[in-house]
């Protein structure tokens, strides 16, 4: 149980000590992870950034992923579920929705800065828990079409599955937790609050 995810944050950065003053790139998925990459990037000297993905949620049980999509309209689907669980107009509706939200994001959150380009760098995806895994899944393969370094992925607390699931997608996984049993990742907060475009706005503009 993480007291939030500042705590979760720090507890990360002490795992990931190894890459402490060789200017690793944070790279955080909006919004929860963002003010945790904030945390990694200040304790392991390094910069801080988002990578943009979002979640296709089930109809009726949204919470629930059928996949992930990215900025570039890849979809990565949840093993079991995927595009067999929805209609394909409504498939087709959810991803169009995504993206433009996700461009919306992108105008907002870059308002004041240009992307990090991660070529050639150490580039750690951070996130404040995997379920499915799908988001995660989408955004390593985007970072990783970019040509990293290194590419490492860094997680609080993860489902067993999940965590299966990325782990040949990244040069190295860390993971501080791996219940016997998940639900939601919110479970294994103390306090887990929303995490707002503003803040993640302010956050960014410092980075800069």
């Amino acid at each position: 149980m993480f007291r939030d995810r500042d705590d979760a944050a720090r507890q990360l950065a002490t795992a990931l000590a190894a890459w402490r003053g060789k200017d690793p790139l944070v790279l955080a998925i909006p919004r929860g992870a963002v003010p945790m990459g904030r945390i990694l990037a200040d304790e392991l000297g390094g910069e801080l950034d988002v990578v943009l993905v979002r979640k296709l949620g089930a109809p009726f049980q949204p919470e629930l992923a059928l996949g992930a999509i990215d900025e570039s309209g890849q979809v990565h689907w949840t093993p079991g579920l995927g595009p067999e669980a929805a209609s394909s107009g409504w498939i087709e509706r959810a991803k169009r929705e995504q993206l433009e939200l996700m461009r919306k994001r992108r105008e907002r959150y870059g308002a004041r800065r240009h992307p990090v380009d991660p070529e050639g760098r150490v580039v750690i995806v951070v996130d404040d828990g995997l379920a499915t895994g799908s988001t995660m899944v989408a955004a390593l393969a985007a970072v990783r079409a970019r040509k990293p370094a290194r590419l490492i992925c860094a997680v609080p607390v993860a489902a067993s599955d999940s965590l299966a699931r990325v782990k040949p997608l990244a040069d190295e996984v860390v993971c501080l937790s791996v219940p016997e049993w998940f639900g939601a990742v919110s479970q294994f907060y103390l306090h887990f609050d929303q995490v707002e475009d503003e803040e993640v706005e302010r956050i960014l503009a410092g980075a800069a």
